[in-house]
Formats: C-alpha cells, structure tokens, sequence
C-alpha cells in the first residue's frame, strides 16, 4: 500500500451514500437491548451526553479492545449523513481555539448553548498507539440525542465478535490478518462551512469514496 499524508485534522469514516457508520460502547444491559429493538431505549439515558465515534481503532483506544469494565460490547451504528452533519454544523470544539472563536468569551458562551461537543484526539495505530494526526469525536446532548436516537439511527449491529477476534489476532502476533478484519475508512467528505467550523485542515476532504465493506 502506498503511503500518503494524511492531514492533521481530518474525519475518516465507512460511509455509503447516505449513511455514516459511527461506534460505541456499553454494558451488555444498554446493548443488547439496543441490538434487538434496532434503536436506544432504557436503561440508555437520554438525559446524559452520548459520544459517537467515525473511528474504529479510536474505539478500540477508548474501551481496550471491548475489555473495559462498561464498555464489554461494541455497537456498530450506521446513522443518517444529513444527520450527523445537523450535529456538526451545530457542534463547538471542546477547548477554545483561536483559530475558530473570537474570543474565550465567546467560544464560552457557544459551549453552553451548542447540544453538540467536539473534539480532536489523536488517532490510534493498531496497536493503539497515538499517531502525528487527529481523529473527530462527537458529543451529543439535548436535542441532539433525541434526534439520535430517534431520527437518524438506521441500524445497530453488536460487532464485539470481531473486536474479539482483533484483539486475539494481535496477540498471537499475526498484525497482518488482524489488520484485514479493520473496516475500510475513507476522507469524509466535509462541506466547507462545517469543515471551517470544526477546525478541520484545508486538505481534509476528498473525493467521496462510499465503503462498505471490511478488510482492504
């Protein structure tokens, strides 16, 4: 595979044409649930802020390969394109940066009214090691759960099997079948408007290359 450079602030995804795949993890009392009914339902509490991540080996970063105590099983959740880009168009970065806010003031004020949070982590290697470039999470609360939950979710898969069998082909030391078992993630393909708004770097979107499938 040929190497390339990636920019520093960009969102990669398995997209298709309509759809955006975004991960999660829960207790098995919150996913399972969830799974079956193909949407969030109790004991998911709507009332708290539900991060949504396009970044599968962030995911992995965050709930140690589905190991971490509330985190047992991951989701696998295709929602709306028109959805998730209503989130951020309405999202505020996380920290203040002055290349985006005026002042702290006034990114101050756009963080208690904005029902979107934001924020760059550094992307994470297979081995979940930090990488030079930045993946996007997305907090989602107020009005944007509930549109979540019940306008953009289209379908739920409880994909911690393959998780599983990730984790355990790493530590046999085969990198390279663990690595044919990630998703396939493309540039999203950011409008502009949203792209300046999220601090995004200029080079950040590409040409749309819908993927859905595994493996390279």
């Amino acid at each position: 595979m040929t190497c390339v450079s990636v920019p520093a602030r960009q969102v990669r995804a398995r997209y298709s044409t309509d759809t955006i795949t975004v991960y999660q993890a829960y207790p098995p009392q919150i996913a399972l649930p969830a799974v079956a009914a193909g949407r969030f339902m109790a004991p998911f509490k709507r009332e708290r802020m539900t991060w949504i991540k396009p970044s599968f080996l962030w995911m992995m970063y965050r709930c140690g390969w589905a190991m971490k105590p509330g985190q047992e099983r991951v989701l696998s959740i295709d929602i709306r394109r028109d959805g998730f880009e209503w989130a951020l168009a309405r999202a505020c970065l996380s920290h203040y940066d002055r290349d985006v806010h005026r002042d702290k003031a006034t990114w101050s004020r756009q963080l208690k009214t904005s029902p979107v949070r934001v924020q760059w982590d550094p992307e994470r290697s297979l081995e979940l090691k930090a990488l030079p470039y930045r993946s996007l999470q997305v907090g989602l609360s107020g009005e944007a759960v509930h549109r979540y939950v019940d306008d953009w979710v289209v379908a739920i898969t409880d994909i911690t099997p393959r998780v599983h069998l990730v984790r355990d082909l790493l530590r046999s030391g085969d990198d390279q079948a663990a690595a044919a078992q990630l998703p396939v993630e493309h540039a999203y393909p950011l409008p502009a408007q949203i792209a300046t708004g999220l601090n995004a770097s200029p080079d950040a979107t590409t040409d749309e290359m819908p993927e859905q499938q595994y493996g390279q």
